[in-house]
């Protein structure tokens, strides 16, 4: 697994808005199953993440997902799962959507991951 600091990425637009951010992102690729419930019909969607943080993950899934859609996002790597609710319409992108997801309360330790202080900033290249 290889973490870095969301720096390497910011030219691409994925993490705008950092300044307010409320906890340090890492980028790292956890596979995850998305838990939805739409139309009466319960969905498992294989997806993984981009970038994580206690306060949810940018996901990268085949299938888009409605803001305020809730679902639960179970980690591949622990099968812990937790709910959360997609913070704004996911856009697209080479890989598929990229879906924001917020956890319903903070969770410093569901990613199994420990996070940079939070005021560590990236080396200036």
């Amino acid at each position: 697994m290889t973490l870095t600091k969301d720096h390497s990425i910011r030219e691409s637009g994925l993490l705008a808005g950092e300044e307010r951010r409320r906890s340090q992102r890492v980028i790292i690729r956890v596979p995850v199953t998305l838990l939805v419930t739409e139309n009466g019909q319960a969905l498992k969607i294989s997806a993984h993440t981009v970038a994580v943080n206690i306060h949810g993950a940018m996901i990268v899934s085949p299938q888009s997902l409605d803001a305020d859609t809730m679902l639960e996002v179970v980690n591949g790597q622990t099968d812990e799962k937790i709910p959360c609710r997609v913070t704004r319409s996911p856009r697209e992108s080479s890989e598929g959507f990229l879906i924001p997801v917020e956890f319903t309360s903070p969770s410093p330790n569901f990613w199994q991951i420990t996070f940079p202080p939070s005021n560590w900033k990236a080396p200036e290249n």
